[in-house]
């Protein structure tokens, strides 16, 4: 098996040693990113696929072929750091899932994962493992489910409508109606299409030997295509609750946005996240916990009003990042960019691009909201400190202000939450208080 490690943007030359990749894998690689819902119109959205190689993009996670795989991971850097290691991303980036997707991830869990030999897919399929294995030695969850049968002696209720229309002539067969305590209900379900799907997938020895043993657990309930799962019909209430995080562990590895099967010729996978929106949710997840309490409410992805009209018909809808509100009033608009930096030696707008900032702006007027906020990942090559600044907008001494601060991305999210809440502050008199 062929493995190889990239950072996002970064390239990977054709070739037969360790810093390179072989010209067929390399082929097989890109065919699977370009399959991908990331991968755009020109199929190029995960991965560049150029004469001498391959670059990776804004996506990461795991892209696998017959015979080779190819792992891509963010750049997400500490104060003063410029080059962490694989093993370090690896951590962060599961920190940042674990956050988004609600993962209860304790130090003990990490503690025994391969950071340094496996790729994110196996880490995340090491962690489900575990976790089941650990919910399903305390038996499976079970239910009373309705069924419908015609017996020889009477079981439950009879269905008087069934038996005089179908077995009218044939009256030793009673048409039943009776519930039975069940293990094959659509929680189990769920687990069991999870655990098919990475028995396809998985590479690593433990894992794969994990995976059959859940395969035995689960055998007595129906496998349903992942098409056909009946999410809605999940109830969880206290005799389950232990199963909400597997759920949602169990929706993470299914899901269709997150994960690309390939068809066809080629065969292949892809475990896949795109940063920008990961940030964007992993910022919300923060804000409204740096919040909480304070009576500002946070909506991610909401506002929906229009730039232009037509008569009555409006044009251009605008979908701010977050938008932080204090009643009816909003009273800062957030738009998160998973992009560095300049330092200002270098650039002296740092890297903001006009473009964003006219967005801003538009924001500002369009939803009456004073202070406006481009919020970007802090990174090694910037100032020690996070950066907070504020510029007027439109006129010298302006009220109205569009602030550009950073995130330190290290470190456990409280204090990520609690960077967050010094930064709110600045601008929301009652945040810090909360």
């Amino acid at each position: 098996m062929i493995r190889r490690t990239l950072r996002e943007w970064q390239r990977i030359g054709y070739g037969d040693d360790d810093s390179t990749i072989p010209t067929a894998e390399a082929d097989r690689i890109a065919a699977v990113a370009a399959r991908s819902s990331f991968a755009g119109r020109g199929g190029e959205g995960v991965l560049e696929h150029g004469r001498k190689g391959l670059r990776a993009r804004g996506v990461v996670g795991v892209i696998a072929a017959p015979g080779c795989q190819l792992e891509i991971l963010p750049k997400i850097e500490g104060l003063g750091e410029h080059d962490a290691s694989d093993e370090a991303l690896r951590r962060r980036l599961i920190h940042m899932l674990a956050v988004v997707h609600d993962l209860r991830i304790d130090a003990g869990s990490l503690a025994q994962l391969g950071w340094q030999k496996d790729t994110i897919l196996e880490l995340l399929i090491r962690l489900f493992c575990a976790r089941l294995m650990e919910a399903v030695r305390m038996g499976l969850p079970r239910r009373y489910v309705d069924h419908a049968d015609d017996l020889p002696a009477l079981r439950g209720r009879l269905d008087v409508t069934r038996q005089f229309s179908r077995h009218a002539v044939a009256p030793q067969r009673l048409a039943c109606r009776y519930d039975e305590l069940s293990s094959d209900i659509a929680l189990n379900q769920v687990m069991r299409a999870a655990v098919t799907r990475l028995q396809r997938v998985a590479q690593a020895p433990d894992n794969q030997r994990i995976l059959r043993e859940l395969g035995f657990a689960y055998a007595d309930v129906t496998e349903v295509p992942v098409s056909a799962l009946r999410w809605d019909q999940i109830t969880l209430d206290r005799t389950n609750q232990r199963w909400r995080e597997l759920l949602s562990f169990a929706r993470l590895l299914l899901s269709d946005r997150h994960q690309q099967t390939s068809a066809g010729a080629m065969d292949g996978h892809a475990l896949l996240f795109e940063m920008n929106a990961l940030f964007e949710q992993y910022v919300a997840r923060l804000v409204t916990r740096a919040l909480a309490g304070s009576g500002y409410r946070v909506s991610a992805q909401g506002g929906h009003r229009d730039c232009l009209f037509e008569a009555d018909t409006g044009r251009f809808r605008t979908k701010p990042d977050l938008i932080i509100r204090h009643g009816d009033q909003a009273v800062l608009v957030v738009d998160t960019k998973w992009k560095r930096m300049a330092p200002r030696i270098d650039d002296p707008k740092q890297g903001i691009s006009q473009a964003d900032v006219y967005q801003l702006m538009a924001y500002s007027q369009l939803y009456g909201c004073r202070d406006v906020m481009l919020l970007y990942p802090h990174h090694g090559d910037l100032p020690p400190e996070p950066i907070c600044t504020r510029y007027a907008i439109a006129r010298e001494g302006a009220e109205e202000a569009l602030h550009v601060a950073t995130l330190v991305m290290t470190g456990p999210s409280g204090s990520h939450v609690d960077a967050l809440k010094k930064l709110l502050g600045r601008m929301l008199p009652d945040a810090v208080a909360a």
